[in-house]
């Protein structure tokens, strides 16, 4: 029997709009080296129906499960998949032309173990899509800090785009049963265990993120309240950048308490947000993008900043592994 190269694995919920979007970039470049296995997870708007329009021309396995998060959805799927490698998307991507091109070329010449692309957005987001996006790429925040060749940190691939050898997988247990921060618990044990990590540049996606500031705030507050638990499971994790966003946070809550007071404490934050605005417009060439980088800058910081201050006093009182907003995963 003659195996695929890659097993892409997308755990959905809800989302039957987005899965059509990706599996419609899958089926105009993929080569015939992947097979796609769809992992519905307990959704009321099943996406069944979406699957079965591309099984002409991919290779598409559709499962349905109760709802368990995106964790143990992505558990499911490798346990059906064939592949050497595990291919990770969240059903909120899509794949440009290049993107299995950019893999096989890469892993043809490198062994690794786990490897991750960064994100990028795309024409047609929204402003606000766009403005997030920024927010979560920028060099002039810590999302910056992923998805560069040359980072502050270890390369931790992230689940939105990792591909993983599904030996290695399969040895560090898969997935654990963390409500976020799962992915890059996965990245820390196989790494921990010897395993190579790599980025590869040019493997990128594009990546819709949240739709509104609401949901992107619970998003990067419950990435700050992992981290802080990541750290206790993988001791030594947690580096000073991490802690940038928590400063930052205190830093404007007392600012804007004593601008009448002091308001040149403020010159800091306004130069800052500023030289966000200009760097968002450059990119984007968009000024409604570019005002909306402001909000998304704040909110990326100050919610990671603050799940992280929250994660610290519940470790510091003993509490378990909680989150803030854990009613759904998946927004």
């Amino acid at each position: 029997m003659n195996y695929p190269l890659f097993s892409i694995i997308i755990p959905v919920y809800n989302r039957p709009e987005e899965l059509n979007e990706l599996l419609a970039s899958i089926d105009q470049h993929l080569n015939k080296l992947a097979e796609i296995i769809i992992v519905d997870d307990g959704s009321d708007n099943r996406c069944d129906h979406v699957a079965d329009k591309y099984t002409k021309h991919l290779d598409v396995t559709y499962i349905y499960q109760s709802n368990s998060g995106p964790g143990p959805a992505r558990n499911t799927g490798a346990k059906r998949a064939m592949g050497k490698y595990l291919i990770f998307l969240d059903s909120d991507c899509t794949i440009p032309p290049h993107y299995t091109g950019s893999l096989t070329s890469f892993l043809s010449e490198n062994e690794i173990a786990i490897a991750g692309g960064p994100d990028r957005d795309h024409p047609g987001f929204s402003p606000i899509q766009k403005a997030i996006s920024y927010a979560m790429t920028s060099v002039l925040t810590t999302g910056g800090i992923r998805g560069r060749k040359k980072s502050a940190d270890v390369f931790y691939p992230r689940s939105f785009n990792m591909i993983v050898d599904k030996v290695h997988f399969e040895k560090a247990g898969g997935f654990s049963d963390l409500r976020f921060g799962e992915d890059l618990d996965l990245s820390m044990k196989i790494i921990k265990s010897g395993g190579r990590s790599a980025l590869i540049p040019d493997a990128w996606v594009y990546h819709k993120r949240r739709s509104t500031f609401r949901q992107f705030f619970k998003q990067v507050f419950n990435s700050g309240k992992a981290r802080i638990f990541l750290n206790k499971r993988h001791p030594g994790t947690l580096k000073p950048v991490h802690t940038l966003p928590a400063l930052f946070t205190i830093y404007l809550i007392f600012s804007v308490l004593t601008f009448f007071w002091q308001p040149a404490l403020s010159v800091p934050l306004i130069s800052y947000l500023v030289i966000n605005v200009i760097s968002s417009l450059f990119l984007s060439q968009s000024l409604s993008t570019s005002l909306l980088s402001v909000p998304a800058v704040i909110i990326q910081l100050t919610g990671y900043g603050s799940g992280f201050l929250v994660a610290i006093f519940q470790n510091l009182t003993g509490k378990a592994e909680s989150y803030g907003f854990e009613k759904n995963f998946y927004d």
